[in-house]
Formats: C-alpha cells, sequence, structure tokens
C-alpha cells in the first residue's frame, strides 16, 4: 500500500466514531419536521456509536444557559428570541466566539449546520475559522414562504443570503434529488441527498380506533378527511378547504380532521364550524389519528419534504398532493393516492373526490401506502448521513495535510 493510501487507513479507523456538532434553532420537543428530523437523526448518531456536540437555543420551558444532554450528547444552549409568527419556536442568536472557544478547546470532526438562522451563521463563521469541515442542511423554503406573510419583496434577498449561507459549507444536504437540482440551479453546487426516514412501528394502521373515530362523530362507514400540519398561510389551505367541500356535496357525512395549530386556525374554524380541530398531536396520540383517517389530503407548495406524507402512507392513508416534495418521491399516481401537477387546482379536487368516492380504491391503496415506505428506516437515514460525514471530513484541508 502507497503513503497516501496509509494515510487513508490511518484516516479512516480514526472516522470509526465521530465526533459531530449540530447546531439547529428548533429541536424537539418543539413540533416541526426540521425538530423531529434532527431529534432522530442525533438519536440515530448516538446509537451507532458517535458522540454529539448538540448547539440550540434555550427553549421556553428552560431556564439555564448550560445543559448537560443524555448520554453520548454534550449540550449547549444558546440564547434566543421568539420567532414571529412561531411563538413556540427561538431564534438563535449568534453566538460566535462561545462556539470559538468550545470548539476550540474539543474540536469535532465535522459541524454539522441544520437552519440558517444567526446561530447558524456563527457557526458556520467559528467552523471556517478552526478549519473545521461544515454540512449545511436546506430544510425551508423561505424564499416561497415569503409571498404568503405579504413580504414577496424578500424573496430575492432571502434567496441571495441562503446561496451565500450554503456556498460556505463544505456540502449542503436536501432531502430530495428534485430539490438538489434545484438549488445546483440556483448556484449552490455542492449539493447531495439524504432522504427521511419513517417510523413504521410507530405510524401503522393497526392503531386505527373506533373509538377515536365515534369522537368525530364518524361511523364505520362515514369518511374522515385527515390533514396534519401546521395551519398556516404558506400550506395553501384554501384548496384543502375546496377539495372537502366537493366531497361534502357528495358525502354529507363526512368529517374533515385538522391535526395542528397556526395562526390561521381561528378563521378557518369560523368557516368549517362541523370540522375537528385536534390541535397539536405527538407520539402514539398522533399515529392514531393519522390510522384513524380514511384520506389524507396536503396541497402545500412550500414543502422541501412533508414528513407527514410518509407518517401517512406508513398508517395506510391515501395521499392526494402535488407532484412535488416527498409526495413525488412517495406517491405512485393511482398506487399510493393521487398525484395532481403543482398548481393545477381542479386536478387536486377531482383527485380528493374520486378518491372519496371509491371505497374499494381506498382499501387497495392503503395496503400499497404502508408497503411503500416500509423500507425508511432511520437507521438507513442515518448510515447515509454518517458516510457523506466521512467523506466531507476526509476531503477536507485538515486531511489533506495529514
Amino acid at each position: 500500500m502507497d503513503h497516501a493510501g496509509l494515510i487513508c487507513q490511518e484516516l479512516a479507523s480514526h472516522l470509526t466514531s465521530l465526533r459531530v456538532a449540530v447546531v439547529t434553532e428548533t429541536y424537539p420537543p418543539e413540533i416541526n419536521g426540521v425538530a423531529m428530523t434532527t431529534g432522530r437523526m442525533v438519536d440515530g448518531l448516538v446509537a451507532a456509536g458517535h458522540r454529539v456536540d448538540l448547539i440550540r437555543p434555550r427553549q421556553a420551558h428552560e431556564g439555564v444557559a448550560i445543559a448537560g444532554g443524555g448520554d453520548g450528547i454534550e449540550e449547549m444552549l444558546s440564547r434566543g428570541i421568539p420567532l414571529p409568527r412561531y411563538a413556540n419556536l427561538q431564534l438563535g442568536l449568534p453566538a460566535r466566539k462561545v462556539l470559538l472557544r468550545r470548539w476550540s478547546h474539543q474540536r469535532p470532526d465535522v459541524v454539522q449546520v441544520v437552519t440558517e438562522g444567526p446561530l447558524g451563521w456563527s457557526a458556520l463563521t467559528a467552523a471556517r475559522k478552526l478549519n473545521l469541515p461544515v454540512i449545511s442542511e436546506f430544510h425551508t423554503n423561505f424564499h416561497r414562504y415569503s409571498g404568503h406573510y405579504g413580504v414577496g419583496w424578500l424573496k430575492r434577498p432571502i434567496a441571495a443570503y441562503l446561496r451565500k449561507f450554503h456556498n460556505r459549507a463544505d456540502l449542503t444536504l436536501v432531502p430530495t434529488r428534485a430539490l438538489c437540482h434545484e438549488l445546483a440551479g440556483q448556484g449552490i453546487p455542492r449539493v447531495d441527498v439524504v432522504s427521511r426516514g419513517v417510523d413504521t412501528r410507530l405510524f401503522d394502521p393497526a392503531r386505527r380506533s373506533g373509538m377515536l373515530r365515534r369522537s368525530w362523530g364518524v361511523e364505520p362507514d362515514d369518511l374522515a378527511v385527515v390533514y396534519v400540519g401546521r395551519i398556516a398561510p404558506e400550506k395553501n389551505l384554501a384548496l384543502l378547504e375546496k377539495a372537502f367541500e366537493a366531497i361534502h356535496a357528495r358525502q354529507p357525512r363526512a368529517r374533515l380532521i385538522m391535526v395542528g395549530s397556526g395562526p390561521a386556525m381561528a378563521a378557518m374554524r369560523a368557516r368549517q364550524p362541523r370540522a375537528i380541530f385536534a390541535g397539536p398531536q405527538t407520539g402514539e396520540a398522533l399515529a392514531e389519528h393519522y390510522a384513524s383517517g380514511d384520506l389524507f389530503l396536503f396541497p402545500s407548495l412550500t414543502e422541501t419534504y412533508g414528513n407527514v406524507v410518509a407518517e401517512a402512507l406508513a398508517s395506510g392513508l391515501p395521499v392526494v398532493a402535488y407532484r412535488d416534495a416527498a409526495a413525488q418521491e412517495l406517491v405512485g399516481h393511482h398506487v399510493h393516492g393521487w398525484l395532481a401537477e403543482p398548481g393545477d387546482e381542479a386536478a387536486f379536487v377531482e383527485g380528493a373526490v374520486a378518491l372519496a368516492d371509491a371505497p374499494e380504491l381506498r382499501a387497495r391503496q392503503r395496503l400499497a401506502a404502508r408497503e411503500r415506505v416500509a423500507s425508511l428506516a432511520w437507521h438507513a437515514i442515518v448510515d447515509s448521513l454518517v458516510a457523506l460525514q466521512r467523506q466531507v471530513i476526509l476531503s477536507s484541508p485538515v486531511a489533506a495535510r495529514r
């Protein structure tokens, strides 16, 4: 073996167990897709024998600046301020000096920056200063969200900031191949894909509950139409209401089940007095709400992935969605649900009505939906993440010098 090969072998043996610094502005028990995904990744890294240095803002229930974390996790809680329109989330404030001291004292093998806020930017700056390998993640289409909150004029500045942010990293991770190509077209060339997993032991059709359905006022042969997610303008819920009204015109006993909360909930509750607003749900209660439904409607066009689509499929729910994000990756048209082309509202409504009127088709799709996501175990997703982390570490200037 030549000298370079010996060096690579030495580095590879050193990387058997990694020390990964994870910087994020949202984390469980906060309820959103980024928090859930990050929590799963951290748990998976620890379970695989790696150590995690977790840096995140202090949450509302936490009153101290430094926390110890659990086995395999060392935790630093930074300062934060409430995020506008997301009162339960904290925007992490810059912590460059603190991170420089922390990572100089104990260098991580790689820094994983999950979110693009001030805390994430300061983590990027500190990592670059210390010549640490850095991976960023792209989770949220902020430039798409802006139009839903009356600040569409910020779309171009936000896109420019995101481009600058992610181009400072050695690699940016996205959950779908389509988003990988999209970011490359926007001037972010170093992009790779790490998909999202789904807990098929938790999300399972066997959790269907007749008691829960009766509490909704739904009989065994009635149709329960489910939505899970933030009740907010960016989720395109006007189309959800339009589709359900078309279903209700044909099936007067159909019931709309809304799981989640958000700034649009009060107005929607006034427009939909017969709908069930179940509020945020987690764990087994959330899994029971999915499995007790009959059809899942998801009209959003602002997702980078959409974990709820995978959770609905695992729960045996046929999905009506746009051909975008997770739905594009996971839903086969007429196999696991119905896909409309992005923006084609008539096709979305048509699909919702067609599946609502076809119980035998839904029964077949229910089985196919479960089978579609059976292989998306979180441990396999974590393995693919670690493989990319090792590649970034081995290609870093520090590794090259060694």
